[in-house]
């Protein structure tokens, strides 16, 4: 039998901890999305809907197929920044008339949608999803362009925006824009580069220069609808592929756009697929509150399954790291699971073999990190654990099946690389809210720099400062930690999204439906000269 049996008490002390111990992490995620789904706040909400306007996630709902999920993308964007968490975007994968698409809705309510830096980073990541699993792109817009205060963080990358919309359009993946109200300035570029346009009647402006700046360049009088509304672009210009007469004509004709797309996805999904046999709930219960403390990954992989079915790969050798075969709602997958958190030679080498398996079975591989990093020492390096370390570094890097990385624990070092970090391009990176991903962990950094100021104050023949030394461990300790948290790393775009462990199943299967809408082709070869 392959079916997983958990050894997990739930009933006992121990997962009560765990669990006490996600929830509380848990709580501040949400208190944070809940500041992105806020927007600009009830004050400015409430002028935009003075106006008669949809909110963007109002948007969004309503051009989704009824009673289908939405997986929303980088929504803690710009946390810990000076710009409003959710960076003025909505992004995420949704089902439109049937297809799945990458959807982009500029947020009004935050400084009128314009784009800040942040804004900038999560729509190229948006666009990045898009192409390499082929999905088509629906831009809701409604942006007065780029944050002029952030303008020298903008200006030069922000070029990408229109490049990657062209792009897309080369590769034969559909872009489309629906102008609900300004799309200005450089912003006028995105219907001007999307395949299809719609454009709502009265309320849509799209012009590279509004009134004033028309006036000071030409001195031309003009006003805004003459210069770019929506009836001269679709009677006059030909910009406006459809006209529509206010925002819910315009949301069904995107509908109906996608409807006619004739965009079909490479494989058949997969039939009905049964549930793991033990509940989503329990994963609350496995990772405990102090990452210090090991946890059976086979825990996890036991609630995320179908069946909790696992075939695994090489269970004698190189415990430290769990491999093996299962499926997930009906998609076949290849998982690693750190299970000790250092990985030694035996697992570096272990988990090279079963990757370049997976790519000569065409099935994508899911990482669940939980790791301190490579073993370091001096039997180990005389064991030579930098060149098994590189194998399993070169077998992620060269791998060309889908990759989908979920942080669960601990993720150090350059075995955040070894277990495809976000360097490594995963289709998706996820994080549980207890997952930590630094360097290395506080401690030891803050334990290094002592070290090495120690060996200098030697080195010159000064006295050493131990007072002095302490305050600098905490400070450094305290740094580091935060700067490992998944708020941090969220907030810079280092992740897709924290999200709560119950719904990991759901999420991973979106995931894998998202990613065949592009072939699923392993590497035949490739992986360059591994180092024996």
């Amino acid at each position: 039998m392959t079916v997983l049996t958990s050894r997990l008490d739930t009933a006992g002390p121990e997962c009560a901890a765990h669990r006490a111990a996600m929830l509380d992490k848990l709580a501040g995620i949400e208190a944070a999305h809940a500041q992105a789904v806020a927007g600009g706040g009830e004050k400015y909400t409430a002028r935009h809907r003075a106006r008669g306007k949809l909110t963007a996630r109002e948007r969004v709902e309503l051009l989704l197929d009824p009673d289908t999920p939405f997986l929303e993308l980088s929504p803690l964007a710009a946390w810990g920044s000076e710009y409003t968490v959710g960076a003025s975007l909505v992004t995420g994968i949704g089902v439109v008339s049937g297809v799945e698409c990458l959807i982009s809705a500029n947020d009004p309510t935050v400084r009128g949608g314009a784009s800040n830096p942040w804004t900038l980073r999560k729509s190229l990541r948006a666009h990045e999803i898009a192409r390499a699993n082929r999905l088509p792109v629906v831009g809701l817009v409604e942006s007065g362009g780029a944050d002029l205060t952030g303008q020298s963080e903008i200006f030069v990358p922000g070029g990408a925006l229109f490049k990657d919309l062209t792009r897309l359009s080369a590769a034969g993946i559909p872009t489309i824009a629906v102008v609900f109200g300004n799309s200005t300035a450089g912003g006028a570029y995105v219907p001007g580069m999307s395949d299809h346009v719609v454009m709502v009647a009265g309320r849509a402006k799209v012009f590279l220069g509004g009134p004033p700046l028309v006036r000071m360049a030409t001195g031309e009088e003009a006003d805004e609808e003459s210069l770019g509304g929506a009836d001269m672009h679709a009677r006059v210009s030909g910009l406006a592929d459809h006209y529509a007469v206010d925002e819910h004509d315009a949301l069904r004709r995107a509908r109906r756009i996608v409807a006619r797309l004739n965009h079909r996805k490479p494989y058949a999904d997969p039939a009905a697929a049964p549930p793991p046999r033990y509940a989503a709930d329990e994963l609350l219960d496995v990772v405990p509150g102090d990452l210090r403390t090991p946890f059976d990954p086979r825990e996890i992989i036991a609630r995320i399954v179908d069946d909790s079915d696992f075939d695994e790969f090489k269970p004698l050798y190189g415990a430290g790291l769990t491999t093996g075969w299962a499926r997930l709602h009906g998609y076949p997958l290849g998982i690693l699971a750190n299970a000790q958190g250092v990985l030694f030679s035996a697992e570096s080498q272990k988990a090279a073999q079963f990757i370049q398996l997976a790519n000569q079975r065409d099935v994508p591989l899911l990482f669940l990190h939980n790791t301190t990093g490579y073993m370091v020492g001096r039997a180990y390096e005389r064991g030579g654990i930098v060149k098994h370390g590189a194998m399993m570094i070169n077998a992620v890097s060269n791998s060309r099946v889908p990759h989908l990385s979920l942080l669960v624990g601990a993720s150090y070092g350059a075995g955040h690389y070894g277990m495809c970090g976000r360097a490594y391009d995963p289709r998706f990176l996820f994080s549980w809210p207890g997952a930590k991903s630094a360097v290395m962990g506080p401690r030891q950094l803050a334990g290094v720099l002592s070290l090495v100021a120690r060996a200098a104050a030697e080195a010159k023949g000064r006295p050493y400062d131990e007072e002095a030394d302490a305050a600098l461990r905490a400070a450094v300790e305290r740094k580091v930690e935060a700067e490992s948290l998944p708020l941090f790393l969220s907030g810079r775009l280092y992740d897709d999204g924290v999200i709560d462990p119950r719904d990991t199943r759901t999420v991973l299967g979106i995931c894998l439906s998202a990613v065949h809408n592009a072939p699923v082709e392993g590497a035949r070869g490739g992986f360059g000269v591994f180092r024996m």
